[in-house]
């Protein structure tokens, strides 16, 4: 069993052609055993990183009252503030407070034929006496899209496949989404739950956590390994629908979070890159030597199988994890 996540060095798929090769085996590599890692060299400015996490702990300060003024219960589409212990992760209340942001839309009128999945597409919700946050928001959500396709890419051709084979799912509309997550320290004697175990239900995560922080322990071969902060690094991890589209070589990897200990928290800030809300992922020509490898789909904790279309997931994993929003905008779905 590995101490530690493998360290993934980004910087050499613009050196030279023998560095990039060795850059996209190290990525199948590690996500085919593992299914997450260390990214370094991505090329995110340093300052960007210290600033979005300045104004992440500065949105926690805020009063109360203020952060409730946009709780996601205000959101058909799930955006905005949840207060502690307002989340679940397979059925367990997650000890954590945050705030959802997602692509900048209109909301999609309902209506005979149209998906339910669509519901997710609309607005954000933004504390009105906190102007700092929308914008550096809208730059890391861009700068981390730019990032994620940069990688999806090169997983493709990692995989032997073409490079574009992505593009039509995520390059034009992908629906990503921003989560500004703290962890008030909750652990004492016996650790506590931050949030419990499971997949994410998406394609690909960058996770940026506060340095010298915790918490987050990824699953292999039945034991946890600890996945503490690098400095400038970011914690990638892949989903569900990348497993699916190739077959299982690819390891959507069980995940948790340890509250950190009583009278500290934890500021971390993860990005899911997710297709548009219509889009099914491709399902990957591996070549033979690959195929031999693939080992079909996990199984999920919840037993809940993975869906081809994004949107279905996403809906339902929105659904499940937040039944107080469900209730009052989408209780015709829960019936």
């Amino acid at each position: 069993m590995p101490d530690s996540l493998p360290i993934l060095d980004m910087s050499q798929l613009d050196q030279s052609e023998e560095a990039a090769e060795r850059f996209r085996q190290e990525l199948r590599c590690a996500t085919h055993e593992v299914g997450f890692f260390y990214l370094v060299g991505h090329g995110i400015d340093p300052a960007l990183i210290d600033h979005i996490l300045e104004v992440s702990r500065r949105f926690f300060d805020l009063p109360e009252e203020e952060k409730l003024a946009i709780e996601n219960i205000h959101s058909p589409q799930f955006r905005g503030y949840t207060r502690v212990g307002r989340e679940l992760t397979h059925g367990d209340v997650d000890w954590r407070e945050q705030i959802d942001i997602g692509e900048e839309r209109d909301a999609v009128e309902r209506g005979e034929g149209v998906p339910d999945y669509w519901r997710l597409e609309g607005p954000n919700l933004w504390p009105a006496n906190f102007p700092e946050l929308q914008p550096i928001v809208a730059r890391w959500t861009a700068e981390l899209n730019a990032l994620a396709l940069r990688l999806l890419r090169t997983w493709a051709l990692a995989l032997g496949t073409s490079g574009d084979v992505f593009d039509a799912a995520f390059a034009d509309h992908p629906f990503s989404l921003l989560k500004i997550v703290r962890y008030p320290g909750e652990s004492a004697d016996v650790a506590k739950q931050g949030v419990g175990a499971h997949r994410d239900g998406g394609v690909l995560t960058l996770l940026l956590v506060e340095p010298d922080k915790g918490g987050l322990q990824v699953e292999y071969e039945g034991d946890w390994i600890d996945a503490p902060s690098i400095p400038g690094a970011f914690i990638v991890n892949i989903g569900e629908m990348l497993e699916l589209a190739t077959d299982g070589y690819l390891k959507a990897t069980l995940r948790r979070v340890v509250s950190p200990q009583v009278g500290t928290d934890r500021i971390s800030i993860p990005f899911f890159f997710n297709p548009a809300l219509d889009a099914t992922m491709p399902q990957l020509d591996l070549d033979p030597a690959l195929r031999a490898e693939a080992r079909g789909l996990s199984v999920d904790p919840t037993d809940s199988p993975i869906l081809e279309t994004y949107g279905d997931n996403a809906l339902r994993y929105r659904l499940r994890a937040h039944p107080n929003v469900a209730e009052i905008h989408h209780a015709d779905l829960l019936r």
